[in-house]
Order: C-alpha cells, then structure tokens, then sequence
C-alpha cells in the first residue's frame, strides 16, 4: 500500500480485480481483458453485460437467450408500482432509483436466487422503475413496462418517449451503456464493495452504489456540463464566459480524471457520436459550442475532456432529460456493480481499513463544573 498523501485514498491499491484495467500503462480501459474501442465498435450492450457479470462474451445463441430473458425481466411488481406513485412529483429520480431498487429487495427477496440473476433483474427494470414514476407524475400514465425492443437502450428510449427509437438513437444509447459500465474501483463501486464485505444483501450493495454516485463530485457530471454548453448561444460566447470562470477559479464539470492523466479514452467515443447526433437533428450549436470549450480547457488548463462532457450533448439530441442523465449511469452500471459484488464475495474480507488520527493528544477528565 503507497502513501496516501493526497487524501481520498489517492493511489492507494485498496484490493485485486480481475474486471476492468483504468489507466494502466499499455491497457487503458478494459473490461475483462477486451479494449473499450472493441466493444464500443462491434458489442452491444447486453454483450458487454454478459461479458462482466459471467466473465465471458456470449455467443450467438447465448446472447439471443439473454436477451430473451432481460425482456422477460422488465415487469414491475403492482407493489412496486404502488411505492412509486405514492413518492412526490419532486422526488430526485436518483431517490426514485434507490428506493425502487430497495423495495425490490423486499418484495423479491435474494435467498434461492444466483446473484447473476439478480443483477439481470435489476438490469432489465431499473428504467422502468424511473420512467414508470416519471410518467405517473409528469400525465397519470400508468405505462406498460414491457413494451420496447429487445434491447436495453431501446426499451429505456421507447419507455420514455412512447414510441421506438430511431437506430441511430439506439445505438449511441447502447454505446454510451457500454462505455458507462465499469471502471474499476471508482467511488460508486468500491462503496458497494464495502457494503458486500459485510456479507449485506445484494440489494443493500446496489443500493450503496446509487447513494454514492448521487453525489455531484462522483456522477452528475454530464449533468452540469449540460447546463453549462446549453448556456451559450455560440463558440465565442462560450470561450469568452469560460476564460472569465477559470480567471475566477470556477470549477468546469466534465474536464480532467482522478485516475487519467493524457485523457480518457472513452471521450473521443462519445464524442464521435454526439457529433453524429447533431448533424442527424440538423442542429450543431451544442457540438460546436461543446468543442470550444474543450479547446479552451486544453488550451489554459491542459485538462482533457471526460466521458460526461460529450455525453451530455449527446443525450440531449436522444431526448433525454437532464435529470436523467445520471440514472443511465445507473442503468449501465449496475454490470459493473454487480460484477464487482460477486467477484467481492467469491474471495470476501471485511474492507476495514485505518486511519491516520489528527486530532487532541490524550486529556485528563474534568468533572462538568470545572469546565470552560
């Protein structure tokens, strides 16, 4: 174990994981020994899901069974239901996923299932538990769960809009899932870690995920920079906004990596496909603008764009609400939790590690009336 001289356990090795590699020298991003370029360009989704949570690709038959078996997972229990049309209009759709996600675990409990089923479950429903929510409370539509393609990406697009997705739609949304999946011992997936090596349910470490990445300095990123790009009517207003933020030390969302230092190698992914996205919705003012503000970002602070910067835009062009965005995370990253649960219990040791005490030496009692 190294120093952790920077806090926040910064370059310490915390455990083994034979899932991911993130920005290790000569293997950047991998899942389960596969490049991130490779399943982005030729795996879909559910593919890529298979891959983390039973350790290797599917073949043709396999994956047409698994997907046969995640559509026939999309079903939300009436009690279910019920929970979410009692939560408030106002609730915050991460809240809504958190408590969906707990519920389930009460109303289907995980003694005598595999946890790869679990996962499949969870993995299958998780839109729905957002957007059957969404829908009651946005127009008293009690929506049909089942309904969509047989993929995940467009049973979540076709859920939310009603109707399904153009390809094109459909496949940036599966290729922003598989880029979203897994990435080592980030902040979400060690926490539900932690929660697994207590030998919790693993609803309960699912759940810790969720609370964790509910956090703006973990996810919520793409949501800022969202908020961010759509503030500028043009590159030049962008750049000039974004040099007076940085000449007052404002933070931007979306730039720079705890783990990466020369970028990160999901962006320029992403970033390919929000471009494609714009030009198919005749609109390049969030791309263009978008790129500006990279270049004004590489340019004054040498800092790279991230996976959420790009995103962002390209989940705008595919209808997806704002307040969403960091509930795909979700959806996509409940592979990576769940992978990173089983692997955690198959050799478990409670995570428990120490601190360094900073505070009072030792002190002599004072009886109440003597102190100050």
């Amino acid at each position: 174990m190294t120093n952790n001289r920077t806090g926040g356990l910064a370059d310490v090795i915390a455990g083994q994981t034979g899932i991911s590699t993130v920005g290790k020298l000569g293997r950047g991003l991998t899942y389960r020994g596969y490049s991130i370029h490779d399943l982005a360009a030729n795996a879909a989704f559910e593919e890529t899901a298979y891959l983390l949570i039973y350790g290797k690709l599917p073949n043709e038959t396999e994956l047409r069974l698994y997907r046969s078996k995640l559509a026939g997972l999309r079903a939300l229990p009436d009690s279910l239901r019920v929970i979410l049309e009692r939560l408030p209009d106002t609730t915050h759709p991460m809240d809504v996923l958190r408590t969906g996600i707990s519920a389930l675990g009460a109303f289907e409990p995980e003694e005598g299932r595999t946890q790869a089923d679990i996962a499949d479950r969870l993995m299958a429903c998780c839109g729905a538990i957002l957007l059957y929510w969404h829908h009651y409370h946005t127009n008293g539509t009690r929506i049909d769960t089942e309904a969509g393609g047989d993929s995940i990406a467009g049973h979540f697009l076709h859920l939310l809009h009603g109707s399904r997705a153009s390809e094109l739609h459909e496949k940036a949304m599966d290729v922003s899932l598989t880029l979203y999946a897994e990435h080592e011992f980030n902040a979400s997936t060690f926490a539900a870690r932690v929660t697994a090596s207590t030998l919790s349910d693993f609803y309960s470490a699912i759940a810790t995920g969720i609370g964790t990445l509910r956090g703006p300095l973990h996810g919520g990123a793409n949501e800022a920079a969202m908020e961010l790009i759509d503030a500028f009517h043009n590159p030049d207003d962008a750049e000039h906004a974004i040099l007076r933020m940085l000449a007052s030390k404002q933070r931007i969302m979306g730039f720079g990596h705890r783990v990466y230092t020369v970028s990160d190698p999901r962006s320029d992914i992403i970033k390919e496909w929000s471009s494609r996205l714009s030009s198919d919705a005749g609109d390049m003012r969030l791309y263009v603008v978008s790129e500006r503000i990279e270049q004004v970002m590489r340019q004054e602070k040498q800092l790279f764009a991230n996976l959420d910067f790009y995103s962002a835009s390209a989940y705008r062009f595919m209808g997806i609400p704002t307040k969403f965005f960091t509930p795909v995370f979700v959806l996509a990253r409940l592979s990576g939790w769940s992978a990173h649960i089983m692997e955690q219990r198959a050799a478990n040791r409670l995570i428990r590690p120490s601190a360094s005490y900073s505070g009072p030496e030792p002190r002599s009692w004072l009886p109440i009336d003597q102190r100050t």
